[in-house]
């Protein structure tokens, strides 16, 4: 259970970050998610020759123990790739606030445990701008909905499906079973009992014919 995320805030003062920004398609080869956090970012993070830049975020030492993903509107939009997800969640990001997000990139954000927080302009701006020191920490208060920092609180709308999911750390096929297993065992035996009674009209009339 993980009912609250705390981390150093990472600025990432842009718009419109898409997928093939946050790892190159050529690294979608790779199919263990272990490892591909050092290609998170990677035309922003290195050079031609592989060196790291040094006026990247992830590359200054500051932000070095950073897990809170600052960025602005339209995070993860473009293509569906889940590794965009799997690059964040391996380098260490446990949550993204923004002003919004793709679709897409949202969803699977919440099949792999990455906390996608939805705030105003506003509160965005006002992070951001306090983060770039380094020194601010925040904490996603999951339960009860809000996003704290520097003792200020503000509340944020999370769908209940996501917000649980993200709490439990349960996959897809862990969380329906833990609502719905009473009907599905209920529905099973209701298969059951019908293709039983289809088997012994079938043999009946076999018999009789």
């Amino acid at each position: 259970m993980q009912e609250k995320i705390q981390g150093k805030a990472i600025p990432l003062p842009l718009d419109n970050v898409d997928t093939d920004q946050i790892i190159p398609a050529q690294y979608l080869r790779l199919l263990e998610k272990k490892g591909l956090g050092k290609y998170l970012f990677y035309r922003w993070r290195y050079d031609e020759s592989g060196k790291p830049k040094k006026d990247f975020v992830l590359n200054d030492p500051k932000f070095k123990d950073g897990s809170v993903l600052v960025a602005r509107k339209n995070f993860g939009i473009g293509s569906s790739r889940e590794n965009a997800v799997w690059a964040l969640t391996d380098y260490g990001i446990k949550a993204v606030l923004a002003e919004s997000f793709g679709d897409i990139f949202y969803g699977n954000s919440i099949k792999n445990g990455l906390a996608c927080i939805k705030l105003d302009k506003k509160i965005i701006d006002e992070i951001i701008e306090k983060s770039m020191n380094g020194n601010l920490f925040v904490t996603i208060d999951l339960a009860n909905r809000k996003v704290i920092y520097e003792g200020k609180e503000v509340s944020f709308e999370i769908e209940e499906y996501a917000r649980r999911r993200l709490i439990s750390g349960q996959s897809e096929i862990d969380y329906t079973l833990s609502h719905y297993l009473d009907k599905i065992e209920e529905y099973e035996k209701n298969v059951k009992s019908f293709m039983k009674t289809n088997i012994n009209e079938t043999l009946k009339k076999l018999l009789e014919g």
